[in-house]
Order: C-alpha cells, then sequence, then structure tokens
C-alpha cells in the first residue's frame, strides 16, 4: 500500500497568507526513537489520508509515514542561541506554525507573547471530504509559551524546571485525550479530534490532532485587541472563506451581509455549547481569552477538560497561577465571548471599535439567551427518552414546553444539592460532593410508568437519585423535597399524555420506546474524568504486551460502551468483533469497571 497523501503535510498552511503575524515559523527536524502508539483509522478514512477499505491494522509502510510526517521536534530559540548543531537531512523543507492567540495565563492580556506554547501547525490537507486542519503537541518548547514570558529567557526543549517550558507532551495524557475525545465525537459534541500518537521510551509522545477548521476566538481576539482593524478583517474573512469551502455555511454567506451570518453562527454555535457543556457536566474551562475552545465551540485541549458523573458545581482547577471557572460559570463565559464577537463584527463593519459594554445589548445576546434554553429544553427531552418526532411535537406545543422548563427547574433543584463536608481540596483543585444523579431516575421512570403502577413513591424516587456521596442524613426526604417529587411526576405524565395526542401513538408504546433510548442515554456507566485518567493508565500500562490490532480493538470497544446515542447505533451493523488476545480482554473488563466504580466522580 503507498501513503503518498501523507506527504502533503509539511508545514505549509493558508494562515500565513491570511494573518502574515499570527504566527512564529520554526524550522523542524527528525526525532528519532518513536514508535506508533495510536492511529485513528476512522477518522483517516473520513480525512482521506487512507482508503476507505484499509483494515484497522498498523502495517510497516503506514507507521513509517505516520512517523516521517510527525516525528518531529522544532528547532527553537534556545537552539539557535547556543548554536546547537544537526544534520542537514534531517532539517524538514518548509517551517512549522507555532500560533499567536490571546492566554489569561501570559502576562500580556492582549496577545503579545502567547500562543502555541509546545504545538506547531503540521499544514492541511485537502481532500472530498473538505479541508483539515492539522497540529501536534508535543513538538518542542516555542517562545510563546507562558515561562519564557515570565522568565524573560528561552528554553531548552525537555526542560522540566518549570511546567509551562518543557516543550513536551505526556504519553499517558494523550491516550486519555484520545479516549475522551473519541468519546465525545460519537456522543455528537463538537470536538478536535487525535489522529495518531507517537510514543517514546521516555514517556513522552507527539500527540497529532485533527479539525476541519483550527481556529479558537482566541487568534482573533487577539486581533481585536491589538486594533488591528486590517488584519482582522482579512482573519475573519479567511474563516469564513474555510468554512463555506468545507460546507459549513452556504456560499451565499459571503455576501454583503456575511459578518452578521458569522455572527449569528458562532453565537448559535456558543450556546449550544455552553447549554450541552452544563446539561452533560463537560468542564472545559471557558474563560474570556476563547482559547480553551475552537471557533464553532468544539473541544480542545484535553488536559484540564473533565466530564462530571454528577453536577459538581464547584469544581476548580487549580492551574498553579489562578484557579478555573465553574461549570455554572461557563454558560457566562460563553456568552461574553459572544459579546466580544459581537464587539468585533461592529468594529470590522463600522470601522471604529466600541468598548465591549456598548454591545451588551447587541442582538445576539439575546439570541444566545434564547438558543441556550431552547437547547436545555432539547437535551432533557432527549434524556427523557423521547425520538425525534416526538420531541418536535412537544418543542411545538406551548404548554408540553412550559412543563419541560418545570421539569428542568425541578430536576436543577435536585442536581444542585451538595454535602455537608463542603469544598474542600482535591489533587488538582478544590470541589464539593453533589449527593443526586437525576440521570438514574430519568432512565428507570419509563419502565415504571409502563407497568401501570401509578406514581413512584416518594421514598423509592429519592432513593434511585441518591449518590454514593449522600449519607442517610443528606438525602432526607423533606417535605419540601416531597412536593417536588411528586410535581415532576405530574408533569412527566402530562407531557406524555401531550404527545400521546398529538402522535396519534397510545401511551404504553411511547413508554416502551422511551425505555429503550433511555436506558443507553442514561446508561448507568458512564465514562468520568477520573474514570478515563484510570482506564487510559491501564491501557498504556497493558499495551506493551499486545498487538497493534488488538489494542486499536480495545480502544474501539471502550469507546462504543461510551457512545449513548441511539441514532449512532441505528446506522451501523450490530455485533462486535472479539478481542483475541486474553490479556486485551482483562484489561477492557478492568477499564469498564473503572467506569462503573467512578460514575459519580469528576
Amino acid at each position: 500500500m503507498h501513503y503518498r497523501h501523507f506527504n502533503r503535510i509539511d508545514g505549509r498552511h493558508p494562515w500565513r497568507d491570511a494573518a502574515p503575524d499570527a504566527y512564529v515559523d520554526y524550522a523542524a527536524r527528525t526525532r528519532h526513537g518513536g514508535k506508533v502508539f495510536y492511529f485513528n483509522f476512522e477518522l483517516a478514512k473520513e480525512m482521506g489520508l487512507i482508503g476507505g477499505r484499509h483494515p484497522h491494522l498498523l502495517n510497516a509502510a503506514l507507521s513509517k509515514a505516520i512517523l516521517d510526517t510527525f516525528s518531529l521536534t522544532i528547532i527553537n530559540e534556545y537552539d539557535v542561541e547556543h548554536r546547537r548543531k544537526f544534520p542537514a537531512h534531517e532539517i524538514r523543507p518548509h517551517p512549522y506554525m507555532a500560533t499567536r492567540y490571546l492566554q489569561c495565563q501570559h502576562p500580556s492580556k492582549n496577545g503579545l507573547t502567547s500562543g502555541d506554547g509546545r504545538s506547531i501547525w503540521n499544514g492541511y490537507f485537502k481532500s472530498k471530504s473538505g479541508v483539515w486542519d492539522i497540529s501536534s503537541c508535543g513538538t518542542g518548547a516555542t517562545r510563546l509559551s507562558p515561562a519564557t514570558a515570565i522568565q524573560g529567557k528561552f528554553f531548552k526543549t525537555g526542560d522540566d524546571t518549570n511546567s509551562y517550558a518543557c516543550g513536551m507532551a505526556d504519553l499517558a495524557d494523550g491516550v486519555c485525550a484520545a479516549l475522551m475525545s473519541d468519546i465525545f465525537h460519537k456522543n455528537g459534541i463538537a470536538t478536535e479530534r487525535t489522529l495518531a500518537i507517537i510514543a517514546f521510551a521516555d514517556g513522552t509522545a507527539i500527540i497529532v490532532r485533527a479539525h476541519k477548521n483550527l481556529l479558537r476566538p482566541a487568534h482573533l481576539f487577539r486581533m481585536l485587541k491589538q486594533n488591528r482593524l486590517k488584519d482582522l478583517r482579512a482573519a475573519v474573512d479567511y474563516y469564513i472563506a474555510r468554512q463555506i469551502e468545507n460546507g459549513e455555511w452556504p456560499r451565499a454567506a459571503a455576501g454583503r451581509d456575511k459578518y452578521q451570518q458569522f455572527l449569528q453562527y458562532v453565537t448559535g454555535n456558543f450556546a449550544r455549547a455552553a447549554a450541552v457543556f452544563e446539561s452533560e457536566y463537560i468542564f472545559c474551562w471557558l474563560d474570556w481569552d476563547g482559547d480553551n475552545v475552537l471557533m464553532n465551540g468544539a473541544v480542545l485541549d484535553y488536559g484540564s477538560v473533565r466530564q462530571f458523573g454528577l453536577y459538581h458545581h464547584e469544581y476548580r482547577y487549580d492551574d498553579v497561577e489562578r484557579m478555573s471557572t465553574t461549570i455554572t460559570e461557563q454558560k457566562n463565559k460563553a456568552r461574553y465571548i459572544v459579546q466580544t464577537f459581537a464587539q468585533m463584527v461592529d468594529h470590522i463593519v463600522t470601522g471604529k471599535k466600541k468598548g465591549i459594554g456598548h454591545v451588551a445589548k447587541y442582538p445576539a445576546l439575546r439570541a444566545f439567551d434564547e438558543i441556550f434554553e431552547d437547547t436545555k429544553d432539547s437535551v432533557l427531552i432527549d434524556k427523557l427518552g423521547y425520538d425525534e418526532r416526538q420531541r418536535q411535537i412537544i418543542l411545538g406545543h406551548a404548554a408540553s414546553r412550559r412543563n419541560v422548563r418545570r421539569i428542568r427547574a425541578i430536576l436543577r433543584q435536585f442536581e444542585v444539592v451538595q454535602s455537608r463536608k463542603g469544598i474542600y481540596r482535591i489533587e488538582d483543585g478544590i470541589t464539593t460532593d453533589a449527593l443526586f444523579c437525576v440521570r438514574d431516575i430519568l432512565r428507570e421512570l419509563p419502565a415504571h410508568f409502563a407497568r401501570g403502577a401509578g406514581d413512584m413513591d416518594a421514598e423509592r424516587f429519592i432513593e434511585i437519585m441518591q449518590s454514593d456521596y449522600a449519607t442517610e442524613q443528606d438525602a432526607l426526604l423533606t417535605p419540601a423535597r416531597r412536593n417536588k417529587i411528586n410535581e415532576f411526576q405530574r408533569l412527566y405524565r402530562r407531557v406524555l399524555a401531550a404527545v400521546a395526542a398529538r402522535s396519534g401513538q397510545p401511551c404504553p408504546a411511547i413508554l416502551k420506546g422511551m425505555m429503550e433510548r433511555s436506558s443507553l442515554i442514561n446508561r448507568y456507566e458512564r465514562v468520568t474524568g477520573d474514570a478515563i485518567i484510570e482506564s487510559g493508565g491501564k491501557l498504556l500500562h497493558g499495551a506493551a504486551r499486545m498487538s497493534s490490532r488488538s489494542l486499536h480493538e480495545m480502544f474501539k470497544q471502550f469507546v462504543d460502551q461510551q457512545v449513548l446515542r441511539p441514532e449512532y447505533f441505528e446506522s451501523r451493523k450490530p455485533g462486535r468483533r472479539v478481542i483475541k488476545n486474553r490479556r486485551a480482554r482483562h484489561i477492557l473488563r478492568a477499564m469498564l469497571r473503572d467506569v462503573r466504580d467512578m460514575r459519580s466522580g469528576l
């Protein structure tokens, strides 16, 4: 087999022409000693890098193509200062970009010194499926790391005296990111995706990532902060053109009102992303700089990303210099990002830059609020177990829509209840313990009502929701809680009756479908950040004594166990390949036990 498509990924990228001051170029050289630990065959086929019939098996030629393309390290300022010499034949013919963007942790808050601190853009790849951006993390220390700005000096790649200056990536972190990003993607959550992981004997790795557009809001906010109108307009035009080329927008979006359409696009994306993050308990540290997400709200940089098992809304990540936002605060951070986009578009259209407060009542902010609430409604309807046709019935019926909003409010009252233990410190920050798992009751209710047993006893209801963190006193059934439980079930039955009346289906038939969907969507064994760390460690530890085929099959089966979308499986053939390697089967079972045991955690 030939893998000539990989040769087109060589550092060249059109962002250079669109934004000449938005990157730092680095020569790069081959890094030896690497081994392909993981390759995302599904993504590579979607991109067009390999053929659609290629077996999910790493052969010698494919491994060589991956290593030849991605196993590299930059020649940075430290290397130049110290006149380090490298064999000429190992230096790549084209430079690679470390892109500039805003970052909260930098001394400069307008992007003068910040950006890709240990990553480069490998280039782009164009195929029938669209144009894909490709980047690598762990390719060396750049001048854009916080450490260089703070210390005022350049660092040698691999210098571990400062966590922000090493320039390397950890293999274990890469494995966890690959698992979580694939789970998110298959669950319909926008995310960058891991294409490959190259492992080295010292535990470091190069993590190759891909997306159809790797620009972050922070790339554009940098130009806005620096009052560079011409560059800002060119950058936005570049983004719009890429989205049109990829079929994300209609070609009409390139017309007179393209900047307003651009604002509508990012407003909808960030409103929906914030609503999904809050509904699915996803913590990705949204902040004003727009650094930790892509322009469409997609998750990236999984170093601090977590999916909680419960609504641990007091969790904060400790980043040494500062504490992160909480999962609850992410909505307002996303709204502020949209407000900044409104300021940006106004600046481009009028030629004058207004203060951020002058766009606080811009229509985009009202649209954000509406889309956020609508998305929260849709996510809950999905969790209740209704299919797409039934969801449209509910959303189109005013009374049912109001009942769904009220159900949401009741569930939130249970979600936010915390342990009497209060806030306490953990390894990577602070948190409190949530007491109730509303997913559990949403999973069990359809079967209960299908039996025709009437309302569930309040005692049983709260017992099902009670988490491992709750003591007997924490889960006490107070009169207020009893009233909320009774009201919830009245509203639940009203929505069900409305769907039956408008669809022509009897309630038992609807409940049967709800049981099937809800049991998957609200699956008991739902992966958390803690479980990903433990499971990734087990996979990494066991990989040395198994074949590439067994490793990739184990990876795929673990991910598929965490796909909670019925639609995903409806379009695929049933059945699962048997893993022949006994050790791999044993490790997979252990990984799935971790998921079950850590389902309530962070």
